[in-house]
């Protein structure tokens, strides 16, 4: 199976990243307009967080919370599970199952270089089944 790195190099999508301090309805924008399902959180260029849609769902619309008052800060998942672009795909499968996650930062000397999806996972398994 492939590394991060060799996945990371087919994706055609950018890290879109948001500070703790705005809002989630703005976070909700920015994973609709660049299709994607996970933000990194930032301070500067230090990742302190990640947020999800499945946060947005559990945090902000079950708990009856408003989206332009909800900072990102107060549904962020702090403790960021990552990997470096030498992680094998079947590892972050493992961290991904073990961690109840779908998305993994990928991180080089702290900076974010990339994010890997559980979709991103799928389908690279379905391409080597297949070839």
């Amino acid at each position: 199976m492939k590394s991060v790195r060799e996945i990371l190099d087919h994706k055609n999508k950018p890290v879109v990243s948001i500070e703790p301090l705005a809002c989630v309805f703005e976070a909700a924008q920015l994973m609709a307009e660049y299709n994607v399902g996970a933000l990194t959180v930032h301070i500067d260029d230090y990742l302190v967080g990640i947020v999800t849609e499945r946060d947005y769902v559990r945090k902000v619309i079950l708990d009856h919370k408003t989206s332009k008052e909800t900072k990102i800060s107060e549904i962020m998942t702090r403790d960021v599970v990552k990997v470096s672009p030498e992680t094998q795909a079947t590892e972050c499968i493992a961290l991904m199952k073990e961690h109840h996650i779908r998305h993994l930062p990928v991180t080089v000397e702290g900076q974010v270089v990339g994010i890997v999806s559980l979709r991103d996972l799928f389908m690279e398994t379905i391409e080597e089944v297949v070839t």
